[in-house]
């Protein structure tokens, strides 16, 4: 008897859509299923939580995680990447100078530790960092068998310098924002932000999906497009930028 989605704790989105809200900083990670394949979206913030995520993924998919897409290069989406071997993994270009630079690990693991992960948990993170071997400069299709398709679409900088978000077909269409957009809380613009562009990368999101999609924040609860117009509206107006 197969497993539903509720029973591991996601929430079904769409047919073979899902998504997990993880506890600790409310982080959340998509699953689209295909035929024989299957694509995770954002890894969780360590490699233990990367590894109970990919087991609840493949229960549900019924096969292995192939693919892999990362929104964006916090250690709350990215720390548990390691745990996806053998999945091809994607980000937006230059996300390689984040995940692979030693500086900018360095950066990540204080951060990380600043915002309450364990030491320990950390430095495991770091060391098996992976970079994603396929980046991202515009859009990319990804084919996931049975006639699924999923676009990758570089989207930013907004949140951060390397945004991607996930669009994937169907009734309704679901567009993965990474932390483009929140819904349960104000939008976070650290250090790596631009928030000149931010708006625009919104509304982006909304020419991807259109009016009747639905957008799977990367903290909260999922919204629609009027929520991410009214954001888009309420970061120009916060960061000063033209509409």
């Amino acid at each position: 008897m197969s497993v539903t989605w509720e029973e591991l704790g996601w929430e079904r989105v769409s047919a073979g859509v899902g998504r997990c809200r993880l506890p600790g900083w409310d982080c959340t990670v998509g699953l689209v299923v295909g035929e024989g394949r299957a694509l995770v979206i954002d890894a969780g913030s360590s490699l233990q939580e990367g590894a109970r995520l990919r087991a609840a993924a493949e229960e549900l998919a019924g096969h292995r995680v192939t693919h892999l897409a990362l929104t964006h290069p916090h250690f709350d989406h990215v720390f548990g990447t390691a745990a996806f071997a053998g999945a091809e993994v994607f980000g937006a270009v230059g996300i390689d100078t984040v995940l692979g630079g030693r500086a900018a690990r360095e950066e990540l693991r204080t951060d990380a530790v600043r915002n309450g992960l364990a030491q320990a948990l950390a430095d495991e993170a770091v060391d098996a960092l992976v970079v994603p071997r396929h980046r991202v400069s515009g859009e990319w299709t990804l084919d996931l068998g049975g006639g699924r398709q999923v676009l990758l679409a570089n989207v930013g900088p907004g949140h951060s310098a390397h945004d991607l978000a996930v669009l994937v077909p169907g009734s309704p269409e679901v567009v993965f924002c990474g932390d483009l957009v929140e819904e349960s809380g104000e939008p976070q613009a650290g250090p790596d932000a631009v928030p000149s562009r931010w708006p625009a990368a919104l509304d982006r999101l909304l020419e991807l999906g259109g009016e009747d999609a639905r957008y799977v924040p990367g903290h909260g609860a999922v919204v629609d497009a009027g929520f991410v117009r009214a954001q888009r509206d309420a970061l120009a107006e916060r960061f000063g930028v033209s509409r």
